[in-house]
């Protein structure tokens, strides 16, 4: 009887026991799990990348300058040409004739000249005869032996070669600009018939052949393109567009690299020659044309061709750095739990940065200062020169063994837009394979007839 009763006190005290278990699991609430990545010591390269196109350094338009049926070509596409040497030719048929019949009216013109010269030397014998008879008119009407109407007379006369003389002399003049305006007509038409054969303006290839042999081309309102060249296919260059907020990164002689879908195993090299002060508006968006020069040396690479451009603006050795995942993260905490959280550590709200929340770290005011030289952990410049980048303020949540969350302010350098330099920990301790919070799960026991589990993610 006495066993019976211990029995039944002993099963009393493990139900009792089980009751207390499961109100304390549901007083507790729901347990808080955090996704981790850990903080480590590697090289940074801060990189510029874009899409462009690859062209020809030097692309020149042959067109016509004259109109006509296209009678030859001596080039193709991919064809090597040289300076002067010739590639089409239009025909010349009609322009041999113009140059006819120019060269038919300066011969009229000259033997109009020449009449008129001949003219002009008959009036001036007339005009020195008459001269003289009124001068023996003059001797004689003294004398009275001539009349003083026979006196006006041989003054008439005179007066009257004289003008001849000068009427004469007027049409040498007209015929002598005749001649000079037919020799200029002629020359106009021996320019044109020149104009009907094509010449290479420069060396180099032909890229592009718009017309075919029978073709007619209009050259009256605005000059056909015949062929395009490029001067030189072994040295060629990338226009690339970069962003207003990466073109203050980009200096003359920088390197780069880019990719093409041609060869996608292969990365070529080139130097940034030139950033162009046009800016290109597109939906709001500033851009500046950048041209990255390289080598083709072999020919792989054509005209056209889309290329991935990175350009290197500065790279930290050896620093600690932050995934990106853990700037973003924030902790499910109410204002004002949050706010004495961080006042525990010495982090006051109201002194971070207002960037802070671009970094995703959830902290209000304050704004973007430089850090002094030295302060980035060996951090330099490609190419070596010491660079003072823009700095942002951030707090990530720095995961202790126990579960909980410790803040630490830092102000973050650069970025490969995976991990992100710590420049400086302004607030608290972080070192090398510490655990950062990067997201959070929740598990919760919803009853007391079994516990329910639910995942949320942060």
């Amino acid at each position: 009887m006495k066993l019976l009763k211990n029995k039944w006190v002993l099963l009393l005290l493990v139900l009792i026991a089980a009751a207390l278990i499961v109100g304390f699991r549901m007083r507790r609430g729901p347990e808080q799990k955090y996704f981790t990545a850990k903080a480590q010591t590697t090289t940074i390269n801060d990189v510029v990348q874009a899409t462009g196109t690859i062209n020809a350094v030097i692309n020149v338009q042959v067109g016509s300058q004259v109109s006509g049926r296209i009678a030859a070509l001596y080039v193709d596409f991919n064809s090597k040409v040289r300076r002067g040497q010739l590639i089409a030719e239009i025909d010349p048929a009609l322009f041999q004739g113009a140059v006819l019949q120019a060269r038919a009216d300066l011969q009229n013109s000259k033997a109009t000249l020449a009449s008129a010269k001949a003219d002009l030397v008959k009036a001036q014998a007339t005009a020195v005869q008459t001269k003289a008879d009124y001068a023996r008119n003059q001797g004689l009407a003294q004398e009275g032996v001539v009349s003083p109407q026979q006196l006006d007379l041989a003054r008439a006369n005179a007066e009257t070669a004289q003008a001849a003389v000068q009427a004469a002399g007027a049409a040498v003049q007209q015929a002598a600009a005749q001649v000079e305006q037919k020799q200029a007509a002629l020359s106009v038409a021996e320019t044109n018939l020149k104009y009907t054969s094509i010449h290479a303006p420069i060396d180099g290839v032909v890229v592009a052949r718009n017309v075919d042999v029978g073709q007619t081309v209009a050259a009256s309102l605005q000059a056909p393109t015949l062929f395009t060249i490029a001067q030189d296919l072994t040295k060629m260059q990338v226009d690339t567009q970069i962003d207003e907020s990466d073109v203050g990164n980009m200096k003359m002689g920088q390197e780069a690299t880019f990719r093409v879908d041609a060869y996608p195993n292969q990365t070529f090299h080139g130097k940034v020659a030139q950033v162009r002060l046009n800016p290109t508006l597109v939906q709001n968006v500033v851009t500046y044309d950048t041209v990255v020069t390289f080598d083709n040396p072999q020919g792989k690479l054509f005209p056209g061709m889309t290329a991935y451009v990175s350009i290197p603006v500065a790279e930290a050795q050896n620093v600690l750095a932050v995934p990106n995942s853990a700037l973003r993260f924030k902790p499910d905490m109410k204002p004002d739990a949050m706010r004495s959280l961080l006042e525990k550590y010495g982090i006051s709200p109201q002194g971070q940065p207002a960037k802070t929340a671009r970094a995703g770290a959830g902290q209000t005011g304050g704004e973007s200062r430089g850090v002094a030289p030295g302060t980035r952990g060996g951090g330099t410049e490609a190419g070596g020169a010491a660079r003072e980048p823009r700095h942002d303020y951030a707090i990530v949540w720095k995961v202790r063994q126990d579960g909980s969350l410790e803040p630490v302010s830092i102000r973050t350098g650069i970025t490969d837009h995976t991990q992100t330099e710590v420049a400086q920990v302004l607030k608290g301790e972080l070192q090398p394979g510490e655990d950062l919070a990067i997201g959070m799960a929740t598990s919760a026991v919803k009853g007391p007839s079994g516990p329910g589990a639910g995942v949320r993610m942060r």
